[in-house]
């Protein structure tokens, strides 16, 4: 195995790269910075020559790390990967599920984004799996739970193609206005139609943001920067951006909003949370936009308030069944709905591409790769949705015979002290513990070990019946 990188040069690094190749400022106060003065280049080259440079910690019992990337994740995440001297396999697309369990048998790391199943019965044959990463915002591909059980850390990346998403929105809101996409594909069917009947301006109308987080609050500013009204609504009382403004009810929402969005995670309280009730509480002539999740929007009651004018017009980038990679697939066979709703007009029907933009799945390879690397190397779950989170200061080049105990363990009374009593013998430099439900993960730095010292220590943390994982790096 050959040995890891500091994951902080390698992803400034990286970062570099991508801003320089994307034209992008990795600074919002980028443009604003002027050179350091002779004095602070000097205290600056001082300041970074006392720093002591981190150890770059090996795994006591695991062999070389292997990486599984599935569904074509970012060239940025594989190369930070890579870079590890981790050995990383590529795959461009999703697996059938027994495929997946042939191959995640003897892997450290997976990474997926939308489409993989990390069920129950696929982790259990995971022996090996330390970490899941996903590429994207959601997580409900994996089934966290059984995951958190087995000592597997979760990682996703829940800002980084916010802004996608939320221009995707804007877009799709002023092409519904206009009728556009039923205007091109008219001219592309070699029919001229030029008409201004029910095409709106969008300044002036209200939105209606259902789900107020990293995505609905980032439409709101480009919305109002159109001229359009916000209102919002969430389960939890959050602070306005601009003059938008929330309101107490979704039913209240629905009967004023022009254009209604939807930004709600996937849990069973929101499973068809939109339904027919919810259409005939919107407005006549009104828009439903859903870039959230498939499970969210009645289908078929959709279809109907659409086919009897309720609604204008409507944009779906989610589905309660998606295909598992690309090809004539939405049809029929798929679902009953898929037919109708390619039958029906003003409507913009896209493959789930809400966060596929260049610029954000460089920024979510980058993101979900450094959480990973920092997991496998280092013991950090600052970030895991799963596991509590623990973090310690990097061990430096200094401390050499210094070693990190990390022991994921059920929550129950008396392992602190049975664990203290195993680590009483060597130096605890630093130590921190936190639980999350059942799941409880420790962190310590004992020094002056010696390899056989590690694999004692590791012998008797594994021999606690209330162990879920042993990790020791040195």
């Amino acid at each position: 195995m050959s040995p890891p990188t500091d994951i902080s040069g390698a992803a400034r690094n990286l970062t570099d790269q991508v801003s320089t190749s994307l034209n992008l400022s990795v600074s919002p106060s980028a443009a604003h910075l002027s050179p350091l003065s002779s004095f602070d280049a000097r205290a600056a080259r001082q300041t970074a020559a006392s720093r002591l440079p981190p150890k770059l910690l090996k795994p006591f019992a695991t062999q070389d790390i292997k990486v599984l990337l599935l569904e074509n994740v970012n060239i940025t995440g594989r190369s930070m990967l890579s870079e590890q001297g981790y050995q990383v396999e590529f795959l461009k697309s999703s697996l059938p599920e027994d495929q997946l369990i042939e191959k995640i048998r003897d892997v450290h790391v997976i990474g997926v984004r939308s489409k993989t199943k990390l069920t129950e019965r696929v982790l259990r044959e995971a022996h090996n799996l330390l970490v899941i990463g996903c590429f994207c915002i959601g997580t409900n591909q994996v089934d966290l739970q059984y995951a958190a059980n087995n000592g597997i850390a979760v990682f996703n990346s829940p800002f980084s193609n916010s802004r996608s998403v939320a221009e995707l929105m804007i877009a799709e809101i002023i092409t519904l206005a206009r009728q556009l996409g039923d205007r091109s594909l008219e001219m592309h069917n070699g029919t001229w139609n030029k008409l201004s009947n029910k095409c709106w301006e969008v300044r002036g109308k209200v939105l209606g943001i259902i789900g107020y987080g990293h995505i609905g609050s980032q439409l709101s500013v480009l919305a109002e920067a159109m001229g359009m009204t916000v209102i919002y609504y969430d389960v939890v009382n959050l602070m306005a951006m601009g003059t938008a403004r929330q309101v107490p009810t979704m039913q209240e929402l629905l009967n004023t909003a022009d254009f209604v969005t939807l930004h709600v995670p996937e849990l069973p309280e929101t499973k068809n949370m939109f339904s027919t009730e919810q259409f005939e509480q919107m407005k006549d002539g009104s828009y439903l936009l859903n870039a959230s999740r498939g499970s969210v929007v009645d289908i078929p009651a959709l279809v109907q308030a659409m086919r009897t004018g309720k609604i204008a017009g409507a944009a779906l980038d989610v589905y309660p069944h998606e295909p598992a990679g690309n090809g004539d697939y939405f049809n029929k066979d798929l679902a009953p709905w898929a037919a109708d709703l390619r039958g029906l007009k003003n409507i913009i029907l896209t493959p789930h591409i809400g966060g596929s933009t260049e610029e954000a799945q460089s920024a979510i390879g980058i993101e979900v790769g450094q959480a990973l690397i920092r997991y496998v190397n280092e013991g950090s779950t600052l970030g895991a949705v799963n596991m509590p989170e623990v973090t310690l200061r990097s061990l430096t080049i200094d401390e050499p015979n210094h070693a990190r105990i990390i022991f994921i363990h059920n929550n129950v009374p008396g392992v602190l002290r049975k664990v203290n009593e195993i680590l009483g013998d060597h130096n605890v430099d630093k130590q921190m513990t936190d639980s999350r439900g059942d799941v409880a993960y420790l962190m310590a730095d004992v020094s002056s070990v010696d390899s056989d010292n590690i694999k004692d220590l590791y012998d008797q943390l594994e021999g606690l019946s209330s162990r879920i994982m042993t990790r020791i790096l040195f």
